[in-house]
């Protein structure tokens, strides 16, 4: 019987769901997706966080430093298929993940302490991340792995391995004194890469035993001849092959070649720091030069789509009320505020996926990637009707919802920064950016930018930078001719100290 629990899936559950997770992907339209991470941006070193003054290849590399030092605890997808021109299935999943830790392969990531109460108010199963956490590693990682296996010499790291391999090296070794050969014992309570580990320290210790999963938790283990040792070794059907080891090390890794392989458009909100850690953890460690970055994400998913970047330039052409999240953004979508609402496609959940049917899940990674999916269809129809001036077309193909969303391909926000978006496809365009104050200050012998921010966060949030003696550049991402004026009152009103203009 298939149940909501179906869509969260840990390490348990993932091998078995693999196979039509892979044929949901290379056979659907598009993929939502969206992640959760133990961290965003580090405070460390001093200085270190975005600022407004950053151009993207600087932005870049302080985002780099803190993907590298947090680690991604769940990602979602949400895969849509068209049933028909008005009507889409999608199937929503919640992947847990934690890095790989086999043989001699370990990690290390930070937890942000306001990241980490974000995720609790919202519900976040941290259980089911540390205990039940799908492994996953980038090409740098499995190439170390493939060379410990091809030495022949496994060495088990872990502390908590290392008693149960002992426990069972004693077990066997008893065993082994009295035990016939073609005799065969079983081994209990093997819990997860340990059915590796223990058959590879097993096998190289003795040579006159062979070893056998039974199931998930067991292992089998014969005593044989040297011969019938030999054949075994080079079966096909072997459980401890290399190939095999590595299929199960690489985890979730195997689903995202999946999705490199398709190639099917990639839908995201806010998407740039899933970007990074997909390439960080799933392909390969965050390359130091910006530009190679641009060209490794375009060459793994060459369609890529950021609903924050569609939904802002249709809040202004349509005149919505202002939405603060992704969730609102979906709510007047779906609203008699939005004049093609009733002839867009509807979206159904698949039987296995049924949770979002009834109950908000916002930033659940799963339901969150829903949300972005459900949005790109419901703003390239609003898009599609306005082109065609037929607010009550009802029939259209994603192609077509494509090819009216194109100006938006590849365009990814970008999050306080000297430009709003980065091109994954060309050049980006660093022209257009707000416009500067200069703060001038008297009566103020050797003050600090951290003093001119304080002194004007409580009239508005200003990114500041020194320009000279005395004199600051001031940058915020939501100027208005009027705002600035208002500005320049408060500060002399409030601020005497600080004289500010254009």
């Amino acid at each position: 019987k298939r149940v909501e629990g179906d869509m969260d899936v840990g390490v348990e559950e993932f091998e078995e769901k693999l196979p039509r997770l892979r044929e949901l992907i290379l056979g659907c339209d598009f993929v939502g997706f969206d992640m959760e991470f133990t961290g965003l941006h580090s405070a460390f070193p001093p200085g270190g966080q975005p600022s407004l003054f950053d151009y993207p290849a600087e932005w870049y590399q302080k985002a780099r430093r803190s993907v590298q030092q947090f680690t991604v605890c769940q990602l979602g997808l949400s895969i849509f298929s068209s049933e028909n021109s008005s009507k889409y299935m999608a199937h929503s999943y919640n992947f847990f993940l934690f890095p790989a830790t086999f043989g001699q392969m370990d990690s290390e990531f930070s937890f942000q302490a306001f990241s980490i109460k974000f995720l609790t108010h919202y519900g976040f199963d941290f259980n089911k991340f540390l205990k039940d956490g799908i492994p996953y590693m980038n090409e740098a990682q499995e190439k170390k792995l493939q060379k410990g296996l091809l030495s022949g010499n496994w060495v088990v790291h872990s502390v908590i391995d290392k008693d149960k391999v002992k426990k069972v090296i004693d077990e066997v070794t008893c065993w082994m004194s009295f035990a016939e050969e073609g005799e065969s014992m079983v081994l209990h309570d093997i819990y997860g890469f340990q059915m590796f580990e223990i058959q590879l320290v097993l096998r190289q210790a003795l040579q006159d035993i062979w070893t056998v999963p039974l199931g998930s938790q067991e292992v089998m283990v014969k005593k044989i001849s040297p011969r019938e040792r030999w054949l075994l070794e080079n079966t096909f059907y072997d459980s401890c092959r290399r190939e095999q080891i590595l299929i199960s090390a690489r985890g979730f890794t195997n689903l995202f070649h999946t999705l490199v392989k398709a190639k099917k458009p990639l839908v995201g909100h806010n998407m740039l720091m899933d970007l990074l850690h997909l390439h960080d953890k799933f392909y390969n460690p965050l390359p130091e030069d910006y530009e190679e970055f641009k060209k490794n994400i375009h060459t793994l998913f060459p369609i890529l789509i950021d609903t924050k970047n569609v939904a802002k330039a249709i809040w202004k052409e349509f005149q919505f009320p202002q939405a603060s999240n992704l969730l609102e953004v979906y709510e007047v979508l779906c609203s008699d505020m939005n004049p093609t609402n009733a002839t867009c496609p509807e979206v159904f959940h698949a039987s296995d996926c049924l949770r979002y049917a009834t109950k908000k899940s916002p930033h659940e990674a799963a339901y969150d990637a829903f949300l972005c999916g459900s949005v790109l269809l419901k703003t390239a129809h609003l898009l599609l009707c306005r082109i065609s001036c037929d607010p009550a077309r009802t029939s259209s193909s994603f192609s077509q919802y494509l090819d009216v969303l194109a100006a938006y391909v590849n365009q990814v926000n970008l999050i306080r920064a000297r430009v709003q978006k980065i091109n994954f496809s060309g050049m980006d365009d660093c022209t257009n950016r707000p416009p500067l104050l200069i703060a001038k200050v008297r009566g103020w012998p050797s003050v600090t930018t951290q003093q001119i921010y304080q002194e004007l966060r409580i009239h508005c949030r200003f990114d500041v930078q020194q320009l000279g003696k005395n004199q600051f550049l001031l940058f915020s991402n939501k100027f208005k001719e009027y705002v600035i004026r208002l500005l320049i009152v408060a500060f002399n009103c409030f601020c005497p100290a600080i004289k500010a203009f254009q």
